[in-house]
Parts: C-alpha cells; structure tokens; sequence
C-alpha cells in the first residue's frame, strides 16, 4: 500500500507533534493520511492532522462504537492509541476492529493490565531480577506511616494505576518553606507527612509508597511483537518540565536494555511501547513503570534513526521491520510553540 491512513487518539497529548513528525517521515517515504480524535474540540491534532473528530473520553461506554463508526467511515488502516484510559476498552475489543478491516497496534489485555499497574509491574520485576526500588502498597494512615519508617526520607507515593504524575509525591521529613519560596519555582510534587495527613486522612484509595531515587531518570522506547523485541533505545532525560522531556538524549546504556527485554518478555508487550528507568545512589537503574503506548518524547528516537512509531504501523500492517541504525547521542531541545488560528493554521 502506498497510502494508509491512520488514527490517533489522543489528538491533544503533548506528544502529538512528534508522532506526526514520525509518520510523515517514514523510512518508506510512504502517504500517511492522518486522522486525529480527541474528547476536546479544540485539541491541537485538529489543526495538524487531515481529519479530525470528537470523541467521548476513554471511560465512557460509548467511546469504542463511536471509534469504530469513525474507522469504518474514514476506511482506517491502523490505530495508534496515545491515551492511558483508552488502552483496555480498546484491547477488548480488538476483534470489532478486525472485522471493519481496522488494526489497533495494541498489547493484549493481560499485558496492559500488568504494565498499567506500577505495583503489579515492581513486583514482576523483582521476579525477573530486574532492580526495582523498594516498594510498599499502602491504604491507610499508620501503614503510610510504616512506610516512612521502612524507606526513610524522602520517599515516593504515587497511585498505582495513574499517568500525568497525578498523585505523584516526594515526601520529606521537613520542608525549608521561606528558602524554598525565595530561591524555587513552584512545585506541587515537594510536601511532608504533615501537609499529607490533610490532604488523605486515616483512610484512602490505595497508593505505591517506594524508595526515592536521586539519579538520573531515563525512558526506554521499543518496538516488538510477540517473536521479536526489534529495537530498545534509552533516552536519558536531562532536563524535565511539568513531567515532560524537555531537553533528552539518546545513551547506549546496556544494563537498561537488557533489562527492558527481559521485562518486555516477561509481560507479553507489544508495538511502540516503553519503560522508566531511575538511578540510586550508586547509579544502579531501577524501573519506575511503564508506558503500554506512545510515549510523549518517542520522536526523539525517530530522529535518531529508530522510528519505533511507523514500525508501529508496519507491524499492525504485516510489514516487515528493517535493521535500525542507531545515531546514539542524538538530543533532543523542547521549546514553547504553537499554532496561529485564522484563515489559515499558523505554525508559530
């Protein structure tokens, strides 16, 4: 096929640019015709693709008929799902798309359950022999508490099932609040087991209480499909934003692969996927969790060469995946755009 024509969920996801970049550039300098969707009108793929449409969010009953009425209108070859909350119902449903004549580049359900899950994923991990950090499940106030006393300060809370770092906490025994006002930019994440008790209470939705990580952090893109992990490429994450790679790079690191292989057998992952990585303080990288999609700074790993986001599409086509060269040291500068509306789009 020389023309194809994809969806992407997630129309608005910071990521958006890039997985346009990575589609467009493909290495078989084919026709990608993009259709974006997205639960807000205004989402920024509305501008950037060649189709768009709204749909309802991941968790609404109708939001797989209403994709599919969508694939099948527009004749859709692939879907690429950028959305967290979208991956199960999707993965369900797998074979509704089939019969339309539409693929979805999508793991298995099992696989998604487990990567969705940083509990679930820590301890599969430790199975495996994978360097996890210390970790504890927590629903209460004094287990929260035993917590504290088992990792020591600072440490981690997050929810299990979470993406956004919504949730995310460093818990520190005590905070220099007038230094931290003069001298910081805000941040949301920093705060104590004081401030904490007032937000949770006794009681609360279960949270992963683990080991806080001082060293560098670092994403892992890959691209494989149940005979073959094709590509892993570690992004080191030099300089982070709002939760968002801001300034990255493209490092050989081969504890990180191997790791990220064995991790990716273990759980059955599949297409354009990826992990998180951080060191201790011996430079030893554990894994955080694990992203069962596109991740939003994946293009840098197209623009080293690896473009796991088309080998996305290639495997959910049939296609065969070539070898990748790899051009490691390849970075990544992030910078504020955006897009002029008025007669015509403006890229800005």
């Amino acid at each position: 096929m020389d023309v194809i024509k994809v969806l992407i969920t997630g129309g608005g996801a910071p990521g958006i640019r890039g997985t346009l970049y990575s589609l467009k550039h493909n290495w078989d300098k084919r026709n990608v015709i993009t259709v974006c969707v997205d639960m807000r009108t205004n989402a920024v793929g509305k501008y950037l693709c060649d189709r768009f449409y709204q749909v309802p969010p991941g968790t609404n009953r109708n939001f797989v008929s209403c994709l599919l009425d969508i694939c099948e209108k527009e004749h859709v070859d692939v879907v690429l799902p950028q959305v967290t909350l979208e991956l199960l119902p999707l993965s369900i449903h797998l074979r509704k798309f089939k019969d339309i004549g539409t693929s979805i580049a999508i793991s298995k359900t099992k696989a998604i359950e487990i990567a969705n899950n940083k509990y679930k994923l820590l301890k599969i991990a430790k199975t495996v022999g994978i360097p996890a950090p210390k970790f504890v499940l927590v629903k209460k106030w004094d287990e929260l508490l035993k917590a504290a006393e088992k990792l020591g300060f600072p440490f981690v809370i997050k929810p299990p099932v979470g993406s956004g770092m919504r949730g995310f906490r460093v818990i520190y025994k005590e905070i220099d609040r007038k230094r931290a006002f003069f001298e910081e930019k805000p941040d949301s994440t920093k705060t104590t087991l004081q401030d904490l008790y007032s937000i949770l209470g006794e009681k609360f939705p279960k949270l992963l209480a683990t080991e806080y990580l001082p060293g560098m952090e670092y994403s892992v893109d890959i691209l494989s499909d149940e005979s073959q992990v094709y590509t892993v490429i570690p992004r080191r994450r030099d300089h982070i934003r709002l939760g968002i790679t801001f300034e990255g790079t493209v490092e050989k690191r081969e504890d990180i692969i191997n790791a990220s292989i064995k991790l990716s057998n273990k759980i059955g992952l599949e297409y354009a996927y990826g992990f998180q990585f951080k060191e201790d303080i011996n430079g030893i990288p554990k894994i955080l969790e694990s992203n069962p999609r596109i991740q939003g700074t994946m293009v840098l790993s197209s623009v080293a060469g690896a473009n796991v986001i088309y080998g996305a599409v290639k495997l959910a086509l049939g296609e065969d995946i070539p070898l990748f060269n790899v051009r490691w040291g390849t970075k990544l500068l992030r910078y504020w755009g955006g897009i002029g509306i008025a007669e015509k789009v403006i890229e800005i």
